[in-house]
């Protein structure tokens, strides 16, 4: 308890938390300062892809943090390179931008865009289109691109230049993509703090073959659909869609902060010196840590990630009061019969299980190393809060 009136003392109250205090992990199990163990169906919301301190990651970050931790981008250095290639040779970026977080990573697709459709069609090519029912970050830019008003609220005026367009309207994207002064589409393919809501896949072939047809750059924030979550290294591919520009971010450096532009072939010589930057961006630490994480989401491990989605989706369907299940891969959100609130995740929490909400619903974000005891283990837990049975205590093993 101490902690937590520390907490309050001395940091701002931006955080709505649950009352626990992680201590130590190991793949999906957290050991919290109370003595128990709580299967971890969270990833620290999609961060923690290989699941607590895998040991191939925390030796090769360990290692790069006492060699050599940070030198800026005035010098070269490996695990930089190194990183930037694999993402080039597993995905349809050309070049790629380091940064360190979604809302980063969003940002650099947006001056992306526009600086293409200035260099291409003029200064006034500069509207992005995007999708109500979106996130995209929490800086002032993201904020405006992003299509909730929930998260707008005290934070007016915003930076022009974004226009809103409801997913799967193909008519509207005709009529909005007749106007010259639009440079891209920007979407969710699973729509996360928009209550997992995955686009259908005729819209976005569609959309995205318009934007083709008008040399309108296809963005995608995968922030929270890439680096595996969907049983595909790039959500996009799910899709059968190539796009021009792409973000990544929670999951690639595998516990670090660490974002990620992926410029595709129209934009790969579009950002020049000067044009972007960031002190932090493609630090070693972390790129050696996003190396090893790609390396492990070989084919095999990506089958696995389909393979236990499609386990944990029919588990809790056959789970009391939940009516669906939506998403792909380990990227889950459970619809109830009567609702949900963060009550209930509070009582999956005191059942020894660590849940997400999204809206209305229930979000599972596991780790994608996730064994099947682990995830047995945690969806007994979850059965027992949702019938409201108190929880029996047990430990993990």
């Amino acid at each position: 308890m101490r902690l937590m009136e520390e907490e309050k003392q001395y940091l701002a109250g931006t955080y709505g938390r649950f009352s626990l205090e992680a201590v130590s992990g190991r793949g999906a199990i957290c050991q919290g300062a109370d003595g128990r163990e709580y299967v971890d169906f969270t990833s620290g919301i999609g961060v923690n892809a290989l699941g607590f301190c895998d040991p191939d990651w925390a030796a090769a970050v360990a290692k790069q943090a006492a060699t050599l931790q940070h030198t800026s981008n005035l010098y070269y250095t490996r695990p930089m390179v190194e990183l930037a290639k694999r993402l080039c040779q597993r995905t349809f970026a050309k070049k790629v931008f380091f940064c360190n977080s979604g809302a980063e990573a969003n940002e650099g697709i947006i001056k992306a865009a526009r600086k293409y459709g200035g260099d291409h069609y003029g200064p006034g090519r500069k509207v992005i289109l995007c999708l109500e029912n979106s996130f995209h970050g929490r800086t002032v830019t993201t904020l405006a691109a992003t299509g909730q008003e929930v998260f707008h609220k005290h934070f007016f005026p915003f930076p022009a230049g974004f226009r809103f367009l409801k997913a799967g309207d193909l008519e509207g994207l005709r009529l909005a993509l007749e106007s010259p002064e639009v440079c891209g589409l920007l979407v969710e393919l699973i729509q996360g703090e928009g209550g997992v809501v995955p686009l259908e896949k005729g819209y976005v072939q569609a959309a995205w073959q318009l934007c083709q047809e008008r040399d309108v750059l296809f963005m995608v924030d995968e922030v929270q659909t890439g680096v595996g979550r969907t049983g595909k290294l790039l959500c996009s591919e799910q899709y059968g869609i190539t796009p021009d520009l792409a973000s990544l971010a929670k999951g690639l450096g595998g516990g670090l902060p660490l974002g990620a532009v992926l410029l595709g072939e129209k934009c790969a010589d579009t950002l020049g010196p000067g044009d972007h930057g960031s002190t932090f961006g493609g630090n070693p630490v972390a790129c050696a840590g996003g190396c090893v994480v790609l390396d492990k989401l070989d084919e095999g491990l990506l089958a696995q990630v389909e393979r236990m989605g499609a386990y944990l989706t029919q588990q809790l369907l056959a789970m009391p009061r939940v009516a669906s299940v939506e998403g792909l891969g380990m990227m889950l959100g459970i619809t109830l019969q009567e609702g949900i609130s963060g009550q209930l995740a509070a009582a999956c929490l005191e059942a020894g299980v660590m849940v997400l909400t999204a809206k209305e619903k229930l979000r599972l974000l596991p780790p994608l190393t996730l064994t099947k005891a682990e995830a047995d283990l945690g969806l007994e837990r979850m059965a027992k809060a949702l019938s409201g049975v108190a929880p029996a205590g047990t430990r993990a093993r």
